[in-house]
């Protein structure tokens, strides 16, 4: 006789359709999306409703927290065990408040699947410790989500992707094959969030063609030079890069990193690209320049390293799919416009899917195959579900 968490789990399991709170912390720190979603079946003919969404905005001192742990080779041990806890106690809470805002009990919710916050991505193309694999790391426990809101929690996706050969990242691969195929219409669907990633979809279904990659820099470097030049945690509507002019020179020495002559699948994160990133770069081209043109040139560099990965790697795109930050950041969308004039351009709103909301669904689905899918063999990436799981009692 099962026990009484595993019968509530295979229960769940023989469900035609379930209801799943996506959540998503990224690396800029905005807040936790927070996506209610109701799946219909599995793999490649789930259906996807988003019932709820919402991003609970985090408070300065939390966010001055998690800084002290993120993206640091070297931290104080104590703070970040206190943190691993402390966050998924904390996310818990933002889940009750929006079920309370949503007026939806706990109990019309099968599961949680918490992505956790990312505090340090060391592939070993960039730790190049001999004898140590790839590896990464997200705190926000799962067992503390569940016991808090009393909801079956799964946690801890990305372990599971690089115990079988992968990097960890970026996992928008099995939610975007399922999100945003099309027969006869090649696709990218393209995440701006802290760091830039895509998929390439080719609309003769062939997976072997198929490219889930991280690009660079998304709104990473962006977001740390507001906060260092204008106390301000990102450029709302891209007003600080208009008023900018961009550094070529500078520009020029931003896209000589040896990343980005790198061959994708390819993961990196803010353990590179950073404000000390931006300024060897300063040093090697001596440049100085005022605080405006900075902006104005990394949100340069953010476009301007995408549009040189699509043109070399998904030339026969024929649709770009935009979410994320940046896809309401003007200053890139409009420079993305102007490298693919022949591109069709829209956010995923085109698709159905709120594009806030579009990495917290991914983690929705991403539970829901935990639970009752089946591994998916997309080209050379590893066929694995995801996520451990976390009982309430």
């Amino acid at each position: 006789m099962l026990n009484k968490n595993l019968q509530h789990l295979f229960d769940i399991a023989q469900k035609t359709s379930r209801v799943g709170i996506g959540l998503m912390s990224g690396t800029s720190l905005d807040g936790l999306d927070i996506a209610l979603c109701r799946l219909t079946g599995t793999g490649l003919t789930t259906g996807i409703e988003l019932l709820n969404f919402t991003t609970i905005p985090y408070p300065e001192d939390f966010k001055s927290e998690v800084r002290t742990v993120f993206a640091k080779r070297e931290i104080d041990q104590e703070k970040l065990c206190l943190l691993n806890a402390y966050i998924g106690s904390y996310h818990a809470e933002l889940v009750l408040q929006a079920l309370n805002q949503w007026n939806i009990a706990t109990a019309a919710v099968d599961f949680i699947a918490s992505h956790g916050q990312t505090v340090y991505h060391a592939p070993q193309r960039l730790h190049k410790q001999a004898g140590y694999g790839n590896a990464t790391l997200q705190i926000g426990d799962a067992d503390h989500l569940a016991v808090k809101t009393g909801i079956l929690t799964i946690g801890d996706f990305r372990q599971k992707h690089v115990a079988a050969g992968g990097e960890g990242a970026p996992l928008a691969l099995y939610g975007d094959v399922i999100m945003g195929s099309k027969e006869g219409e090649n696709r990218v669907l393209l995440n701006i969030g802290g760091i830039a990633n895509l998929t390439y979809l080719p609309g003769d279904g062939n997976t072997s063609s198929i490219i889930c990659t991280d690009i660079g820099p998304g709104n990473t470097l962006i977001d740390a030079a507001c906060k260092r030049y204008f106390n301000q945690d990102f450029d709302r509507d891209a007003q600080i890069a208009f008023k900018g002019h961009v550094s070529e020179a500078l520009l020029t020495q931003l896209l000589a990193h040896p990343f980005f002559e790198e061959k994708p699948p390819k993961t990196t994160g803010p353990e590179l690209f950073n404000v000390s990133y931006l300024d060897n770069a300063m040093t090697q081209t001596g440049v100085t320049i005022s605080p405006e043109d900075v902006i104005s040139t990394l949100s340069a560099f953010t476009a301007k390293s995408i549009a040189n990965f699509i043109k070399q790697y998904t030339p026969a795109a024929n649709r770009l799919l935009l979410s994320g930050g940046g896809a309401s950041n003007p200053f890139i969308t409009q420079s993305l416009a102007c490298y693919f004039p022949d591109l069709s351009i829209h956010d995923t709103g085109y698709l159905g899917i709120n594009p806030d909301a579009k990495e917290a669904i991914l983690f929705a689905l991403l539970g829901n195959e935990a639970i009752a899918g089946q591994p998916m063999q997309i080209g050379d990436n590893p066929a694995v579900l995801m996520g451990k799981f976390s009982f309430p009692l």
